[in-house]
């Protein structure tokens, strides 16, 4: 079954971007996947295609309108649309590995790309919106953010990644980050692979990457080693 992707934007012409290349781009052409994309403006009712407005109460920026995301919404994801709702926003919780696997397991998801100052709460309620964050930092929109995560997404896809095992083993994957990695040739600037990775030994190695895995996650994110207990 191809996992169908859709994303609500007021900048179309941004994708797919890097989604069209490499993995994903592969794997777009292959079927593995689906993009629709649509442009929030075209449910606008004003001849001027408003979708934002000011905030009530005051304050600073614009907000995206309820009624035009709504109907953009129920054209992309309609009634009986099980998909994942998710809209990219500073405030929603932090995307996971363990999240991304959840939303692969679906049958497709639904992107809103924010802008502006926000989105009128009452959609985000009314159209059970999940608010994604995807990091501690503001970007001028959503769109980049719906790009990272539908990478995260699709290449964790069934017939995706060639190596089916080369994703268990990656940063997050078991709660630690992921052990150095060394190719030919053997001697770089003075530097050497280590010997055990060499040594043909494949428990010795396994025992030195959990070690190695271990020691990067205590030095560069110990609340990974907090959070597994």
């Amino acid at each position: 079954m191809t996992y169908k992707a859709s994303i609500l934007t007021l900048y179309p012409q941004m994708f797919p971007g890097s989604l069209g290349h490499s993995l994903a781009g592969r794997a777009l052409q292959r079927d593995n996947w689906s993009l629709e994309v649509v442009q929030i403006r075209d449910f606008a009712t004003d001849k001027h295609r408003t979708v934002d407005d000011t905030p009530a109460g005051g304050g600073a920026g614009m907000v995206l309108r309820a009624d035009v995301l709504g109907r953009a919404l129920d054209h992309a994801s309609p009634k009986g649309d099980k998909r994942p709702r998710l809209l990219m926003s500073p405030r929603g919780k932090p995307l996971t590995q363990k999240r991304v696997r959840d939303l692969a397991a679906a049958d497709g998801i639904v992107l809103v790309c924010g802008r502006f100052e926000g989105v009128d709460q009452r959609v985000i309620e009314g159209r059970d919106l999940e608010e994604v964050s995807i990091g501690d930092y503001i970007l001028s929109g959503g769109e980049v953010a719906a790009s990272v995560v539908l990478d995260a997404i699709i290449r964790l896809l069934p017939g995706v990644m060639g190596n089916v095992a080369s994703g268990d083993f990656e940063s997050f994957e078991n709660g630690l980050l992921e052990h150095p990695h060394y190719t030919r040739p053997a001697e770089w600037e003075g530097r050497s692979i280590p010997e055990i990775l060499t040594s043909g030994d494949h428990a010795k190695v396994a025992k030195w990457q959990r070690e190695q895995a271990e020691e990067l996650t205590r030095k560069r994110r110990p609340d990974l080693i907090e959070d597994d207990g």
